[in-house]
């Protein structure tokens, strides 16, 4: 169970990591920055609502098997 957890972890890294457009807007955020894109209705397509998806996946799935391992050991 512990690898399947560790698997994970590292697929959600790597994951995230891709995801250097949606990085880039949130500093912006906090530093105070005008985007015009910010705040406009876009769609993901693609290859980004695929890494969108996966995230979303692979987050529930590392809070499940946190959990699991909490509640085994």
């Amino acid at each position: 169970m512990e690898y399947a957890l560790l698997i994970v972890c590292i697929l959600l890294i790597a994951i995230v990591l891709l995801q250097s457009h949606n990085a880039s807007d949130a500093s912006q955020i906090i530093s105070g920055g005008v985007n015009a894109e910010l705040f406009q209705n876009q769609k993901e397509r693609g290859v980004e609502l695929l890494i969108t998806r996966l995230t979303v996946l692979l987050g529930i799935a590392f809070f499940v098997l946190s959990f699991i391992i909490f509640i085994i050991g």
